[in-house]
């Protein structure tokens, strides 16, 4: 049964200073073992047929895949280079010219045919790093003359790369970066989303906790993106029925020793603690739970995370239900079992948390490229991408026209085990579908017309 939540919002916080979407992580991601049959309906293997004849083009489409390949979220970055891949060879109907798995060390195009269109995909790594994405979304704009971009894995480059799509007139899709400010005080008309934002991560959190318990106290990193994404908790979960029972918890990103702040958890009194964290401190935080005795006496509330690093960061919470972005077992389609199917047998592993943002995107830039029968200036783009609804691997997405945010389902989830080799960790509980405020900043206020308005920039 779907979970339908509209919440009408109003919240005045400190700027958000953009940051990136999840945990970093220093490793590659470990390759699963190689499998018995994926936890999942299995679709047929061959891609959906090819749209009807009739789109031409007279010059090749090109599109900029920019993404982290190799630094701290490379983690990722990968689930995006192959998901985002795989989204184009559904979408057209075949597999582009590097054949069915794409190596990730090229940087030549990738060219899909629809119709009698080439479209031709370039990827370009950023390393998590504003500067140098910058550095190749101008090579991709300049050089390569791409008509649209997607990108990237950091909250806090996509902000850059934000600035260079407006500039030069040309859609961004952005995958999978999460921060509010994307589409909200961050806000343009050229940029667009197929991720969730923290809100929406929030309201689904919330779905799951207080169903489970009705006191809290939380602890975040001390930046605006921490801030923000209390804020955003403090606010969906109160609306749900739960108390704060003390103020929020701040401590610097790069602490590692959490021990004076298990301390004011330990002695708040509530039921369960919610933490947001976005860095690699998550680890030394859970220990130190652990160690000042958190961890038995009180529940933790944080949202599921990937496949790779579920086993390290939730060892200890076998038996917690919690909300989800995505796990491959959750969605029941035909999109995403055949998602699940490829990705299997491609790549050695089933999607991770990612994957569905990667293929959402490539789907989305498609049936941008048809619905304007293959006219791919700026301006068209964005007009029919404004408002657009198409169906992934999570189902049906809609791009909100007010502010660009993708409505889709997320997922309620129960943490049965972090041992099965194939990473199917989790009974499912429910899906929500949240529609979280409008956040664009004070002055573009009018564009959110009749939806619930919130304004976590402090203008």
């Amino acid at each position: 049964m779907k979970v339908l939540r509209t919440l009408a919002f109003l919240l005045v916080a400190t700027s958000l200073v953009l940051a990136a979407c999840a945990p970093a992580a220093t490793e590659a991601p470990a390759t699963e073992a190689a499998a018995t049959e994926a936890a999942t309906e299995v679709a047929t293997s061959a891609p959906t047929e090819a749209p009807a004849a009739g789109l031409t083009c007279a010059e090749p489409i090109k599109v900029g895949l920019i993404t982290d390949a190799s630094g701290a979220l490379a983690i990722y970055g990968a689930h995006i280079l192959r998901s985002f891949m795989l989204g184009m060879e559904y979408a057209t109907g075949a597999a582009g010219s590097a054949g069915e798995k794409f190596d990730f060390t090229q940087t030549q195009e990738n060219v899909f045919k629809l119709d009698d269109c080439e479209i031709q995909v370039f990827v370009r790594d950023d390393g998590s790093n504003a500067e140098n994405t910058a550095t190749v979304a101008r090579e991709l704009i300049d050089v390569e003359g791409v008509n649209i971009l997607v990108g990237t894995v950091s909250s806090g480059a996509t902000a850059t790369l934000q600035g260079i799509a407006l500039e030069s007139g040309i859609p961004l899709i952005v995958a999978p970066a999460a921060a509010n400010d994307i589409t909200g005080v961050n806000f343009n008309e050229f940029t667009f989303r197929t991720s969730r934002n923290n809100y929406q991560d929030a309201m689904n959190e919330c779905i799951a906790l207080t169903q489970q318990y009705k006191t809290f106290v939380q602890i975040a990193p001390d930046y605006a993106f921490g801030q923000g994404s209390a804020a955003a908790f403090r606010d969906a979960c109160t609306l749900e029925g739960a108390e704060f029972v003390a103020d929020d918890i701040f401590a610097p990103l790069d602490t590692t020793d959490f021990t004076p702040y298990m301390e004011q958890i330990a002695n708040s009194g509530a039921e369960a603690y919610i933490v947001t964290w976005a860095g690699s401190g998550f680890v030394s935080l859970v220990q130190a739970a652990k160690d000042q005795g958190v961890t038995e006496s009180m529940a933790l509330g944080a949202t599921f995370i990937d496949n790779v690093l579920m086993p390290t960061f939730f060892a200890n919470a076998v038996g917690t239900t919690a909300g989800i972005l995505y796990h491959y077992s959750a969605p029941q389609n035909d999109i995403n079992a055949w998602l699940v199917e490829n990705t299997k047998a491609r790549y050695g592993v089933n999607p991770d948390l990612f994957d569905a943002d990667g293929m959402n995107a490539a789907i989305f830039a498609v049936e941008a490229i048809k619905a304007t029968n293959g006219d791919v200036s700026g301006e068209a783009l964005k007009t029919a991408m404004e408002g657009m609804e198409f169906e992934g691997p999570k189902g049906t997405i809609y791009i909100r026209p007010e502010d660009h945010v993708a409505i889709q389902d997320m997922y309620i989830l129960k943490l049965v085990n972090v041992t099965d080799p194939e990473a199917a960790f989790y009974e499912y509980v429910d899906t929500s579908r949240p529609e979280p405020p409008c956040l664009l900043p004070e002055a573009l206020k009018d564009r959110c017309g009749g939806l619930p308005y919130g304004n976590l920039s402090g203008q």
